[in-house]
């Protein structure tokens, strides 16, 4: 018998740590090559740690070090020494921002839109600044550089997430506002895509992606919504593989990517999301599936012992990007083609059929439960004030059972 810790690195989460505990409460043994390995959960502590200690979890997932850097160290020591497996590679989350991830996709031919990184506002607070700065940097118009890019443009940080700090400038007026307001942050200016038709955001786990249409002018429980097909096939295959692309590419395994739509062609423009959004409140209606995915990947990473990637290798991806001979289309399927085969999707899917048919019903009969529901209540009560408890209740309840529904149908 092999028993295998999933270690939770958590910040101000509960509900879908609770979904996961709870599925992984119920999940059954799984025999595999003559072996039978059982699961357990744990909510990781913040506290002084040896670097010789030898740690006891298989996997961790992470949604704390992003920002927190006790734990960041944490977790790279216990990859770098004792190959406990974490879903995103701490050393690319810490060392190319957002900035790399734009710099990366263009290099491969992706049709990022036009983006520029300009100077902080407020220099560096670092005696050494002053002579420098004197001796090499060089005056610039920020007006024409954004007359060059064009209005409208967004302003964002080139490190950030979760919006902040992102405004979208109409005119050279604004646009030295903005950046008179920014102070100490770095940031990139970038075209606007307008009139677009679609804006997707893919979350990815493992070797699983879901496109979901997007509305990030809607408050946060309105902004995913329940449609389907709503990409022609091509394009949202696009979208998959682009956001499989980045994430091989990168090493990680739990991220999200933002597309917008427009006139056929997918253009890239967030990807970089060390903490991508997976509460009730947002997800909804594909909250059960993002459970199920990170159950299914959790486990076929420590049955079969996959290797956790530490070294980044792009060799292969630059090749391709570099190569005259072929069209967007035609480099697009050898990045899938090198995805698929980072993220063992044919083994991934096969594990999954043979060893977690099960799980897509045990996360229907978990999502009709009375256990579910007081989650789903206390999470709503949490999120939202008093006089609006009654009506959030009723409206995740029906798109939980509007999801349970669906997959029985499906069944």
């Amino acid at each position: 018998m092999t028993q295998h810790l999933i270690g939770l690195l958590l910040g101000n989460e509960e509900d879908w740590p609770g979904a996961f505990e709870s599925l992984m409460r119920r999940m059954p043994q799984v025999s595999y090559e003559g072996e039978t390995h059982s699961f357990a959960t744990e909510r990781i502590t913040i506290e002084p740690f040896d670097l010789r200690m030898k740690p006891r979890h298989s996997l961790v997932i992470d949604r704390l070090a992003h920002w927190y850097y006790h734990p960041r160290e944490w977790i790279k020591k216990v990859t770098l020494m004792n190959d406990v497996y974490l879903m995103n590679n701490p050393f690319t989350f810490q060392a190319m921002e957002k900035h790399a991830a734009y710099c990366a996709m263009m290099r491969l031919g992706l049709n990022v839109p036009e983006t520029w990184l300009i100077p902080y506002k407020k220099p560096p607070d670092n005696p050494r600044f002053p002579y420098t700065a004197e001796r090499y940097n060089r005056p610039f118009d920020l007006k024409e550089i954004g007359a060059r890019i064009g209005y409208p443009l967004f302003m964002k940080p080139f490190d950030g997430g979760a919006w902040v700090g992102v405004t979208r400038i109409a005119d050279e007026a604004e646009l030295q506002r903005r950046y008179d307001e920014s102070g100490e942050r770095l940031m990139h200016l970038q075209a606007a895509v307008e009139d677009f038709e679609v804006f997707a955001r893919a979350l990815s786990i493992g070797a699983e992606t879901m496109v979901m249409r997007y509305d990030p002018g809607n408050p946060l429980h309105d902004r995913y919504q329940v449609e389907h097909g709503f990409l022609a096939p091509e394009t949202g295959a696009e979208v998959v593989t682009i956001g499989r692309l980045i994430n091989a590419y990168f090493l990680w395994e739990f991220n999200s990517c933002e597309t917008l739509v427009k006139d056929g062609v997918v253009y890239p423009i967030d990807y970089a999301n060390a903490c991508p959004d997976v509460s009730i409140i947002s997800l909804h209606y594909y909250f059960p599936w993002a459970i199920k995915a990170l159950i299914k990947w959790s486990i076929f990473c420590t049955v079969t012992e996959r290797p956790m990637k530490k070294d980044i290798v792009t060799q292969p991806y630059i090749e391709i990007g570099d190569r005259d001979d072929l069209t967007y289309e035609e480099k697009l399927a050898e990045y899938g083609r090198l995805a698929d085969e980072h993220f063992e999707t044919a083994r991934y899917h096969e594990f999954c059929e043979k060893y977690l048919a099960h799980v897509d019903e045990m996360m229907v009969d978990y999502i009709e439960s009375t256990e579910f529901d007081q989650l789903l209540v206390y999470t709503v009560k949490e999120a939202f004030p008093t006089h609006e408890h009654e009506r959030f209740i009723a409206h995740y309840r029906g798109l939980l059972a509007a999801w349970a529904k669906d997959q029985r149908a499906l069944a």
